[in-house]
């Protein structure tokens, strides 16, 4: 039975389940922001408290990081940046007294949905994370793949597929490129998209929860917003189908959870599909919020990484 944490930029929880996915015991602390030493000793004692509480004192330990692990063990590609570089399984497993498994957590989330959520059952799965960034992951037939260099299904900073020439070159990303699918498709990018149209600028207009109001209220600019990220998102995912042909798609993160989206992916999506006969179907995750750390506890259990 293991132990998985979830490691983000303002939070960090733990998390104890059964062989059956149940949870026996829960804790979380604020992130050590910008304090590696510190993040390795909240870890640990956060791990220690999930012990004593499920009584899992010798249960394997799983993390998962916004970011990707190289060969040599040492972080890379992270927004938490006091990571990066950093040999942090090595680290951590030496604070510990244990083997430490570390992960991308956009791969942890969609090995959580894939055992035994909302692609439960299914071969190929690709899980799209929708929100302060854009992350994703891939799993088949029950196994992570993270790739040669441990990015892969991370579709946040290819470019969007343009839809009008109005979209061409896109906004700059914090990444040195213009256009990625970040920049539009995550939180902050609908965010600034709405505030363009109004004439705002990027960062001073409402948050998304606010657009969707508007909408429902019956603006005219909020709704056309909420459209125009339909039908990018449709041309992004697409992308995806076209290449890895997967049995389910899994939308997670608070972006994903916009009225009517998974319902509408689909058929948004069958204009720019090459395969007449695709069967991908779209879902919201199960665990919600919980999908990374229940993945990260997968996989210090299984290790099913490729």
């Amino acid at each position: 039975m293991p132990i998985g944490v979830d490691y983000g930029g303002t939070k960090i929880e733990a998390i104890a389940i059964a062989e059956d996915g149940e949870e026996l015991s829960r804790r979380r602390v604020a992130t050590p922001r910008h304090d590696y030493p510190g993040s390795i000793t909240a870890i640990t004692k956060l791990v220690s408290e999930v012990r004593e509480l499920s009584g899992l004192h010798e249960a394997p330990v799983g993390i998962g990081i916004p970011g990707a692990v190289a060969g040599d063990g040492r972080v890379f590609n992270g927004n938490s940046t006091w990571l990066i570089g950093q040999p942090l399984a090595q680290d951590l497993s030496q604070a510990m007294g244990c083997e430490v498994s570390v992960a991308n957590d956009a791969n942890c989330f969609v090995l959580s949905e894939a055992i035994d959520g909302a692609g439960r059952g299914a071969g190929i799965v690709f899980g799209a994370i929708l929100g302060t960034g854009v992350g994703g992951g891939l799993v088949v037939e029950g196994r992570m793949v993270a790739g040669a260099s441990g990015m892969a299904g991370e579709w946040g900073h290819s470019p969007l597929p343009i839809g009008d020439l109005s979209e061409y070159p896109g906004p700059e990303c914090f990444c040195g490129r213009r256009g990625c699918i970040e920049q539009w498709l995550s939180g902050p990018g609908l965010e600034a998209d709405y505030a363009r149209d109004c004439g705002l600028t990027p960062g001073t207009g409402p948050r998304v929860q606010e657009i969707v109001a508007r909408a429902q209220g019956g603006e005219d600019q909020a709704e056309n917003a909420i459209q125009r990220h339909r039908r990018r998102l449709a041309r992004a995912l697409a992308g995806v189908v076209n290449v890895i042909d997967p049995d389910v798609i899994i939308l997670g993160g608070g972006v994903s959870n916009l009225p009517g989206l998974a319902e509408e992916l689909p058929e948004l999506m069958r204009p720019h599909v090459y395969s007449t006969h695709s069967v991908a179907t779209v879902r919201r995750a199960v665990f919600g919020d919980s999908s990374g750390v229940r993945g990260a506890a997968r996989i210090a259990r299984a290790s099913k990484v490729t």
